[in-house]
């Protein structure tokens, strides 16, 4: 049965004891951060020995600044709760459902017909639902109202200031009207205003750049002056120098929901195509439609249980810096020049929830988010590579810095076809080191791919460099946006592929030993 709601979520949390309600006074600033982030590496070298990875679920019931005001925090912050959030036992349970989806073929005859209806009625299930309103309506500020009302944390020391850090940020395409829904982080400037950080990859981005083209096309321009202004867009909204020239006037609308059920928070998350609604996905993911309602103050759909809606638009023709900010790459990311966001309403359920998050050095509660990502979509990377066996973002390369990949090798060069397919797999595109290695090797042991990938490799031989778009956040590049990926072919070299040595077994013990020592065990005294 799906989460209703956060509130539906937090009992759920309670219920399991998985939840730590904080009745102690906490400043937003700094101190929450530092508490939660001792929490985050309890168990796995961190300084609380005997916790459980991850830590619980924390809500501050008492926040300086804020009387009445609740903090949730580290909601997806163990393997187990990723799991409670989704409602599966195992990812692999949601990855067999995307699987099962995929593999239809097309209907031949009318008793194929037939056996597809109860798959036609599950699809049902997942499209939204517009209502007539819902609690997040119980309070509408059209006047009097403030973002420095929230209980917005300040994460990190050298932080520009407070950060909202889990938004669903919704967004409509001009062109097709499909909305989208991302998570980008927004630094309050002040009452009314916070910066937009969408990155140039980022739908919401897109959007926005679609938006400038649409307004540089109705002023009249000239192609040239047309190119220039998308230009400078594309420039400035992806964490890169801002380059001087024109900027179209025009407004494109934004709604920001905070506090919404975990499976929609979940999926503004998730690196969906660009024609899938994420609406579409958190009713795949909850087995339940999405319910929206209509926004106060601008033309679009809303959570309509999430506990804080804000309502504004940004102006094509604004920028401003933002951060830098403690980022997950356990570096601040830069000072930068992004869209600046309007509030015009805010509306929350009475005595709302703030749900946020902190990111830093690794492990931290994203790390948990990202594990169930890779697990959950790996059937979709299948489509496209599918000699793939399993993958591995191990949780120390930030996910967009190393890619561990086996495969089922069946010809010369394949590993390299395969580093080449991943760079071309929409935010797989920004991983910096991808290493490839055998079937046999388990990609989730780190030990078992450090000993045969580097006794596999010749470095000049094996180890290739491209050139093309990396992250946004990645401060090593010789350019914002752009620099160098690296792929290791460590998979074992077939004379088809020039090597002409003998390649040595690996050593094992024989299973009729093996097995002998596990019977007798006890018997040698040992333990």
């Amino acid at each position: 049965m799906a989460y209703n709601d956060l509130r539906d979520w937090i009992a759920a949390l309670e219920r399991a004891g998985e939840l730590k309600r904080i009745k102690t006074e906490v400043d937003p600033i700094l101190e929450i951060t530092e508490i939660t982030d001792r929490l985050s590496k309890a168990g796995r070298g961190g300084n609380l020995p005997g916790m459980t990875a991850g830590g619980p679920a924390l809500l501050f019931e008492n926040v300086k600044g804020h009387p009445g005001a609740q903090v949730l925090i580290n909601q997806f912050g163990s393997a187990r709760r990723m799991n409670l959030a989704l409602e599966v036992e195992s990812f692999d349970s949601i990855a067999e459902r995307i699987h099962q989806f995929m593999d239809v073929k097309s209907p031949q005859g009318l008793l194929d017909k037939i056996k597809m209806l109860p798959m036609l009625a599950d699809l049902g299930k997942f499209f939204p639902k517009t209502v007539s309103s819902g609690p997040c309506k119980e309070v509408v500020k059209k006047d009097k109202f403030s973002l420095l009302d929230l209980p917005v944390l300040q994460c990190w020391p050298k932080d520009a200031g407070r950060f909202i850090t889990l938004p669903c940020v919704i967004t409509r395409d001009p062109k097709t009207g499909k909305r989208n829904v991302g998570m980008y982080r927004m630094q309050i400037y002040d009452e009314r205003t916070a910066g937009m950080h969408w990155q140039r990859q980022k739908i919401g981005a897109e959007h926005y750049r679609e938006r400038m083209r649409a307004a540089t096309a109705a002023s009249g321009e000239g192609s040239a002056n047309r190119s220039a202004a998308v230009d400078i867009m594309a420039r400035s909204s992806g964490g890169s120098v801002l380059a001087e020239g024109p900027r179209p006037a025009g407004k494109m609308e934004v709604a920001v929901a905070i506090g919404t059920d975990p499976a929609l928070t979940f999926s503004a998350i998730v690196p969906a195509p660009p024609d899938v609604e994420e609406y579409m996905i958190a009713g795949f993911l909850r087995q339940s439609p999405v319910e929206l309602v209509k926004c106060e103050t601008v033309d679009l759909e809303v959570p309509a249980n999430a506990e804080i809606v804000l309502e504004g638009y940004v102006n094509l023709d604004e920028l401003r810096t933002e951060g830098p900010f403690g980022d997950h790459t356990g570096f601040y990311s830069l000072a930068d020049e992004y869209p600046v966001f309007h509030l015009t309403c805010m509306t929350h359920r009475r005595n709302p929830v703030y749900a946020t998050t902190i990111v830093g050095k690794p492990p931290m509660e994203d790390a948990w988010m990202g594990k169930a990502v890779e697990r959950i979509f790996l059937p979709l990377m299948r489509v496209t590579i599918p000699e793939l066996v399993d993958v591995n973002l191990p949780v120390e390369g930030i996910f967009h810095n190393l890619m561990i990949v086996s495969i089922k090798k069946s010809y010369p060069g394949q590993a390299r076809k395969v580093m080449n397919a991943v760079w071309s797999l929409g935010q797989a595109m920004f991983t910096k080191c991808i290493i490839v290695v055998d079937e046999d090797v388990n990609v989730q042991d780190i030990a078992d791919v450090t000993l045969k990938a580097l006794n596999h490799i010749d470095p000049e031989r094996d180890i290739q460099f491209t050139l093309g778009p990396v992250d946004s956040l990645d401060h090593a590049s010789r350019l914002p946006n752009f620099g160098s990926k690296m792929g290791i072919d460590a998979t074992r070299k077939w004379p088809s592929e020039g090597f002409n040595r003998p390649w040595p077994d690996e050593i094992l013990m024989d299973e009729k030993t093996r097995a002998l020592v596990d019977k007798r065990w006890k018997d040698y005294g040992i333990e």
